[in-house]
């Protein structure tokens, strides 16, 4: 699909979409929790406009706190370096987790973060992700919901950004290269 933005090559994921999706995860993550209060750990910053869609599609008690972890900067593939930049306000020993993510491109960042939650012994720790980019990955993480599989190409919208612009979208674009390139 076509988009007005200049910067915006192509709308990979329509708003429309986003949103049957979103629904789509809210209820099977309703299920899956049934009897239970989980946290939902929102990965900022990415993840926000995700989080704020999907807690209100999930309809058994729950909380939610926030990390802030980064591998990217300003750059459009991560460093491989992953930087804890603000930890949980809250232990979440005993508590089923549910992190959060907007993105999965090569594994690095989610499976070090995994490691460090189950490092705290939470009850039960599950993923969702909104996107998927397979053919990236270089380490397995588990995760129990995907929104959807995507190309290997840099996406902006709902959420995602390229140097802090474009979280506004709407819907999931792909980047123009003009604007990222050298």
């Amino acid at each position: 699909m076509k988009s007005n933005h200049p910067d915006v090559a192509e709308i990979l994921i329509s708003a429309n979409a986003l949103h049957k999706r979103v629904e789509a995860l809210g209820e099977e993550i309703t299920a899956a929790y049934a009897g239970q209060e989980p946290l939902l750990l929102a990965v900022l910053k990415g993840s926000v406009v995700f989080m704020a869609d999907l807690m209100r599609q999930i309809s058994v008690p729950h909380a939610i706190d926030f990390m802030a972890v980064s591998s990217y900067g300003a750059a459009t593939e991560s460093s491989g370096v992953v930087r804890i930049l603000k930890d949980l306000d809250e232990p979440i020993e005993g508590k089923d987790v549910l992190i959060v993510e907007d993105i999965i491109d090569s594994g690095h960042t989610l499976a070090y973060l995994r490691g460090l939650l189950l490092a705290r012994n939470p009850a039960s720790l599950r993923i969702v992700t909104l996107l998927s980019k397979p053919s990236r990955r270089e380490v397995d993480v588990p995760v129990d919901w995907v929104g959807f599989e995507i190309p290997d190409k840099f996406v902006i919208g709902y959420g995602l950004d390229f140097d802090e612009y474009y979280r506004d979208l709407p819907y999931i674009g792909v980047l123009k290269e003009h604007v990222y390139g050298d």
